[in-house]
């Protein structure tokens, strides 16, 4: 039987998920509807290209917000 997930490094972190696009993987790990910004083997990836975005095995997603404070 194959498994159906992908393991992906988010932030430096290895992470199992079942989704296939960028943006389905937000979905998944709670970023809903969040304002980040996100990159994909080093390459900034837009929001109107993360449904458009397939992850494979291995790749390195970053997920960055905006933080206030000083």
């Amino acid at each position: 039987m194959t498994s159906l997930h992908r393991t992906i490094k988010l932030n430096g972190k290895s992470r199992e998920v079942a989704s296939v696009t960028l943006a389905d993987v937000l979905g998944e790990l709670g970023f809903g509807e969040a304002k980040v910004a996100t990159a994909v083997n080093g390459a900034f990836v837009p929001v109107a290209q993360r449904d458009a975005t397939p992850l494979r095995d291995g790749d390195r997603v970053e997920v960055v917000s905006a933080r206030q404070g000083g």
